[in-house]
């Protein structure tokens, strides 16, 4: 067949692309155009090997295998075909797991079914010298292409070079068309743009009944106080009184069969944070869990709509998955006093309609596990673009709070 395949190695593409622009290879460092990318990668193959473009494989590592945003992107481009292997973290470093393997399936897959005429490689990893030197047997020529190297010095290795048919430098002029460098303002790490919207919530105030609990708070008391000597010259227990009832007590309240004295008017439970202890009521206002989730607010067609614009449209950025989510909650709520009474909750978003908008935002990969914790800095970030887009909906805008 006269056409050629492009398999990309992303994890070594971006990662010496990084090393080129931004000096060392995290690819957190930089930023991508993925559609100028694959444009670029498309417009030099066919260039260098005089055949038209059948497709680009796009060989990446994620977390569990599940697509990230940029996988999403990706994945739904003409002509582009993604394959994903597990990405797994040990000694505090990440590392991608079946993806060289994939590669090398991928490549003698095609060679022995005559898929194509030429193969454009881009890798630098010697554990693909097989499939290139199988590929070559049945026909194929073999095209290497390497980035820049930012000392100079080859990030191939050599085998894999002297063993190529052809090879080709993707130099810093051709990588900057799609990637560049974050702008950094230390030497270490980045620092975020601001957002004063992620501000007002992380300063939001606490509850008024929780104001002064930590000064008010007593010192910790024994489990079981002492009362003194019993009758039999033993010290006597007993049970400590209680304030606030714990999720025990509550369901306790609520068991069948068990009728209490004098049930509290109004229990609460009591929660420790950094900003002491918060009590917070057990169900939330009528106004609140009257609130009508998008799923309800949302028609067959529009759910399969909405799956398209995910797809395509939607990049998955945190702050922009807030306001595709608010965007389709407003344009679908018939009774506007929801949208006026949810404004006058802010910062803070109904347990219903938050628990939905942080479902939502998983499909994303936004909430997976980081560090074997969930990054918290997401959800503030996917909340604030919740009320910016409620901000504009309804012409009220929410200041940031003082800390």
């Amino acid at each position: 067949m006269d056409r050629c395949i492009v398999l990309v190695d992303a994890g070594y593409l971006l990662g010496a692309a990084a090393s080129l622009l931004a000096g060392e290879p995290s690819r957190s460092r930089i930023t991508v155009d993925h559609t100028a990318l694959i444009q670029g990668l498309r417009e030099r193959a066919e260039s260098d090997t005089q055949q038209p473009l059948l497709r680009i494989y796009w060989f990446d590592g994620a977390p569990d295998r599940v697509p990230q945003p940029e996988h999403r992107r990706l994945r739904v481009m003409p002509r582009v075909t993604v394959r994903l292997g597990a990405l797994t973290r040990s000694d505090g470093r990440w590392a991608q797991k079946g993806v060289d393997a994939a590669m090398h399936a991928e490549l003698t897959e095609l060679a022995r079914n005559r898929a194509c005429s030429d193969v454009v490689l881009v890798t630098g990893d010697g554990d693909l010298l097989p499939g290139m030197m199988a590929a070559k047997e049945h026909g194929v020529a073999v095209h290497l292409w390497a980035v820049q190297a930012a000392d100079g010095d080859y990030n191939q290795s050599e085998d894999l070079v002297a063993e190529a048919d052809e090879r080709r430098v993707l130099d810093r002029t051709w990588i900057t068309k799609a990637v560049r460098a974050k702008d950094y303002t230390g030497a270490c790490a980045p620092q975020p743009a601001p957002r004063p919207e992620i501000a007002a919530i992380l300063s939001a105030p606490l509850p008024e009944s929780a104001l002064g609990a930590a000064a008010e708070r007593p010192a910790p008391q024994p489990r079981h106080p002492v009362a003194g000597p019993g009758q039999n010259g033993t010290e006597e227990r007993v049970p400590a009184a209680k304030g606030v009832p714990t999720p025990k007590d509550l369901a306790a309240l609520r068991a069948p069969g068990t009728q209490p004295a004098q049930p509290p008017a109004s229990a609460t439970l009591r929660w420790s944070s950094d900003k002491g202890w918060v009590d917070r009521p057990t169900a939330e206002p009528p106004e609140a869990a009257s609130m009508p989730t998008l799923a309800q607010l949302t028609t067959a067609e529009q759910r399969w709509a909405d799956r398209e614009e995910d797809i395509t449209t939607v990049g998955g950025d945190p702050f922009e998955v807030g306001q595709v989510f608010a965007r389709r909650w407003v344009e679908r709520l018939g009774d506007q006093n929801h949208l006026q009474k949810l404004s006058g909750m802010y910062p803070r978003i109904p347990h219903r309609v938050d628990g939905e908008l942080l479902r939502y935002a998983a499909r994303f990969g936004l909430l997976a596990h980081k560090d074997d914790q969930i990054d918290e800095r997401d959800r503030y970030a996917i909340r604030a673009g919740f009320w910016r887009e409620i901000s504009v909906r309804t012409g009220v805008e929410h200041p940031p709070l003082d800390d």
